[in-house]
């Protein structure tokens, strides 16, 4: 198995209502903060994929599962 790949986390503070762009057409914006959560919408592309992170792994798992 191929060594884990090092990547920097870059960490930004944002109030309600303020967004972060990644590229020119993907922007995060933050809706709402309640208790302990944060409420983030987000403008994609259709054609690329936006999942939350365990949803994401399931599909990978999937994959790896279908691939074998």
């Amino acid at each position: 198995m191929p060594a884990a790949k090092v990547v920097e986390m870059l960490v930004l503070s944002r109030k309600k209502n303020q967004s972060i762009m990644i590229g020119e057409n993907i922007e995060i914006k933050i809706i709402c903060l309640e208790d302990n959560q944060v409420r983030l919408g987000i403008t994609a592309p259709r054609r690329i994929p936006v999942h939350r992170e365990e949803v994401y792994q399931i599909i990978q798992n999937e994959k790896l599962l279908n691939h074998n």
